[in-house]
């Protein structure tokens, strides 16, 4: 049986037996609190916590998951062994409110032994049995059924069924929330199969579980009391790897000499076989039997696990929109594939391999999973991208490394060394923990967490602060928002008056003032009493749901006190113009680029937008004017833009809802006609025509795989094409040409500019040859090497690059020292020869000594390194060295 068959079959089976067969939910999870989807069951933690209404009482699925950091992360443990792995699928059926223990246990046997034909006599089940300080009680309901079944097949219950304590058997959702006792299920892989489950939970690899049965029966309370749930549910789960490498390890439970490994399945080899085409090694499945000494076949085993586990997580992930970065699960992906391509490197796997692997991935899991294919060239070119990038870096980092291994004191990397890794060459801290292990070297951790938590600090210092949100005193009273369609002349009642570090902020009982959230900024405008009228500055949504006035000047309001609101309603209609132009927006990216797009952040004012999103790669200009003219189109068709209220459990499937937000049951869907509907609870215009004109102005990058894009609708637009017109104007009038001449105009001038500085750079380096060649003639010689230092004119790290390869390679000199002086500072370049390095000379021990002489930064590799200071060089400086 292969995996598909298996796979196949378990839907088939609880299909038969009334499961509701659902699709498997993406790796990015709805739950903010989780890196990626973990488990069968998170997209059914609404239903278990009573917060989504049943739509069907028996479901079943193959779960898409990966345990890649976080409190589940089996990333460190991939390729030491044949059952760890980041990505896995989860098969998995549910009960809720319907079947209980009986049921999920005559379920799970059946189709193990009558449909999988699992040996009998080869599996064990274990039960709830508490320990001391435990909660609940013995599970003898699990209990019973289980020794009914084994009697009925023959079979010893006393041997077949072993009882565990809360930490084998007990599953919580949290510290509070649904629980409940499980049943595992365990398979004896020993060659005999007499294990008599004594290897049961012992951590040996002839002993697997393959499946779990969950039952939850309580719920946790915070006095750490469990109460029953008025319903019962069951969760199981069953990792398809697992099986399906039983079953061919075993062939087909015939044979079961051989050591059991996920990876001799067919989810894995046609992977390994490309990974042989490309490298030309072979996969012989060994393990290593010390982490720290692997024989020569058993990294290159170690590395086939590890390339083909990453590259499955790394397709699926992408596919579901999950891109490579620098933050949050975006960053965990990126150094899942920086640790395969290091691996890649062992085997001499050629650049962008990768892509072909993942090629391999996609036609394998597509017909499962349809939005690999549907994703596919989103998912090579983010690969590719990310692989060219590492690539960059990678050698040089590598380099570096070798140098500190080798100069490494007291057999340890400092924490400084590694984080100069982390920081200037992306490289992951575990691979330098890694690479640093396999020489016998320790890496000092709780200093590159010192140096990470300084680089931390230096970000938050940077950061703009946002305005405090919690006032003293302030009372949970939330306002009732009326402000979507009236604007003016709106009757409220001050409820509250906060009076904080000089400023006031009023709270009325209704407002038409929207606060700011959700990337809409809050509103301005006027508050009248007693026939004044006072300037409402802001208006800002407090965490105890209070919409608070921003109020210019304090006055002697009172609680209680008939107040009129009037928002100022044409900076709001620009407000509103600029959110509607960020959705349509977001619809023309995902239809232009993908449906990988998902916001990532924005900000929605009277002046413009700004949009940020997962992204790849740079938009080119097509791109941008192929997302303009998708909004312009809009425009020009006048949509209907529509708001309504509706349960959660009930908005279309198609209907975006960003996974970073916590909704409630009552959630507002915003529509434009038939090609936009998100969740919003913005202000928007009546119709898209209301937009009049949308423009981009930019397009960047914010972070690896986070692109920005700022944009303007409007009166702001219509501003904009007017100073754009005027510096045409003024560009027509300067150059004395027409508008359509302007471009070839500034190419003439820029060819001139060119042309002046060659002639000047020819001067520059006649003088610096002059300067080369006094230098050479003053070399010194010490230990049988030939020494040199100077300083030269120079434009940038290049002239001084090439200086010290001339020093080097046309002169002969042995170890060279160069500086030059730039206008934000100075630049030394070293050198050292082979014939240097092998009498312990080191370029990068001298760049960092040098470095740290002038509290420079910078580093290289024994043969060459770079500098770079503050401060302008002088020839003393020089002098002063000692190399």
């Amino acid at each position: 049986m292969n995996s598909l068959e298996i796979r196949q079959s378990f839907l088939d089976f609880f299909a038969q037996r009334g499961h509701k067969i659902v699709h498997s939910a993406s790796l990015l999870p709805e739950s903010p609190n989780l890196l990626f989807t973990n488990a069968g069951m998170n997209q059914f933690v609404p239903i278990l916590l009573g917060e989504r209404a049943v739509q069907f009482s028996r479901a079943a699925d193959t779960q898409k998951c990966i345990r890649a950091g976080g409190k589940h992360n089996d990333l460190e443990d991939v390729g030491f062994d044949t059952y760890h792995h980041t990505f896995f699928e989860m098969l998995g059926n549910w009960s809720f409110g319907d079947y209980f223990k009986g049921e999920a246990i005559e379920f799970a046997w059946e189709f193990l032994t009558r449909v999988l034909h699992f040996p009998k006599e080869r599996l064990h089940a274990t039960v709830y049995s508490p320990k001391d300080g435990d909660p609940s009680a013995f599970d003898g309901e699990a209990y019973a059924h289980w020794e009914r079944i084994f009697k009925e097949e023959g079979l010893d219950p006393s041997i077949h069924i072993l009882k565990f304590g809360k930490k084998e058997n007990f599953w919580m959702m949290g510290e509070t929330g649904p629980c409940g006792p499980c049943s595992e299920i365990h398979m004896d892989l020993t060659e005999k199969g007499d294990g008599k489950g004594n290897l049961v939970n012992g951590g040996s690899p002839l002993c697997m579980e393959i499946w779990n049965l969950v039952f939850m029966q309580f719920n946790a309370q915070a006095d750490g009391t469990f109460s029953p749930l008025k319903s019962r549910h069951v969760d199981t789960g069953m990792g398809l790897e697992r099986v399906a490498g039983i079953i061919k390890t075993t062939k087909n439970f015939s044979d079961f000499s051989g050591k059991p490994s996920n990876y001799d399945s067919d989810l894995f080899t046609p992977i390994f076989d490309k990974i042989s085409a490309l490298s030309g090694q072979i996969y012989r499945g060994t393990v290593p039997s010390n982490r720290e000494s692997m024989a020569a076949q058993e990294k290159i085993d170690f590395s086939f696990r590890v390339i083909g586990d990453h590259i499955r997580a790394l397709t699926l992930a992408i596919a579901d929109g999950i891109l490579p970065g620098n933050e949050g699960r975006h960053y965990v992906l990126r150094r899942i594939l920086r640790r395969a391509i290091i691996f890649a490197k062992r085997l001499n796997l050629p650049g962008e391999s990768f892509t072909h692997l993942a090629d391999v991935v996609i036609g394998q899991m597509s017909p499962i999973f349809p939005e690999l294919e549907k994703n596919s060239q989103m998912i090579l070119k983010t690969i590719a991208a990310e692989e060219r990038m590492f690539e960059r870096t990678l050698d040089r980092g590598i380099l570096l490394l070798e140098d500190i291994c080798a100069g490494a004191k007291n057999r340890e990397i400092s924490g400084s060394d590694a984080f100069t890794l982390y920081d200037t060459y992306g490289f992951p801290f575990d691979l330098t923990q890694l690479i640093a292990k396999e020489k016998g070297l320790k890496v000092d951790e709780k200093d590159f967490q010192i140096e990470l938590e300084k680089q931390r600090e230096r970000a938050r210092n940077a950061q703009k602060k946002s305005p405090v949100r919690v006032f003293e005193g302030e009372a949970n009273m939330a306002t009732q928002f009326v402000g979507y369609d009236q604007f003016e002349n709106i009757s409220a009642k001050i409820s509250q008056i906060i009076r904080n570090e000089n400023v006031t902020y009023v709270a009325t009982d209704r407002t038409p003032f929207y606060g700011e959230r959700g990337g809409e900024v809050g509103d301005r405008g006027e508050l009248i009493y007693r026939g004044e009228r006072v300037a409402i500055v802001d208006t800002i949504y407090s965490s105890q749901g209070n919409i608070l006035h921003r109020i210019a000047e304090d006055a002697d309001f009172m609680e209680g006190e008939e107040v009129t609101l009037n928002v100022n309603g044409a900076r709001r209609k620009e407000i509103q113009r600029h959110h509607t132009a960020t959705h349509l927006m977001h619809a023309a990216l995902r239809k232009i680029l993908g449906n990988h797009v998902k916001q990532s952040g924005s900000h929605v004012d009277d002046r413009g937008l700004r949009f940020d999103f997962n992204h790849f790669s740079v938009l080119t200009g097509e791109e941008i004017a192929a997302v303009e003219d998708f909004v312009s189109a809009a425009i020009l068709e006048n949509l209907c833009v529509r708001a309504r209220e509706m349960p959660f459990v009930d908005i279309p499937a198609h209907c975006i809802a960003h996974f970073s937000e916590k909704y409630g049951e009552v959630v507002r869907v915003l529509s434009i006609g038939d090609i936009s509907m998100e969740l919003c609870g913005g202000c928007h215009a009546s119709s898209s025509g209301e937009l009049g004109f949308f423009k981009i102005v930019r397009e960047s990058a914010i972070a690896a795989g986070v692109r920005r894009i700022e944009a303007i609708a409007g009166k702001a637009a219509k501003d904009y094409v007017d100073r754009q017109g005027a510096i045409l104007l003024e560009l027509e009038r300067q150059f004395s040409v027409k508008s359509d001449e302007i471009v070839a105009k500034i190419q003439q001038l820029q060819n001139s500019k060119n042309a002046t500085e060659r002639r000047l750079r020819m001067i520059l380096e006649k003088n610096n040859r002059k300067t080369f060649d006094e230098i050479c003639s003053n070399a010194v010689s010490v230990d049988n090497l030939k020494k040199i230092r100077g300083i030269f004119e120079i434009d940038g790290a290049n002239d001084l690059r090439s200086l010290t390869t001339l020093a080097s390679k046309g002169e002969a000199c042995d170890v060279v020292v160069f500086g030059g002086n730039l206008a934000e500072g100075a630049i030394i370049a070293v050198s050292c020869s082979q014939n240097a390095v092998e009498k312990n000379y080191n370029a990068s021990h001298i760049a960092r000594q040098i470095a740290e002489k002038f509290r420079g930064k910078g580093g290289g590799s024994s043969t060459f390194g770079m500098i770079s200071m503050g401060k302008k060089l002088e020839f003393p400086d020089l002098e002063s060295l000692e190399f």
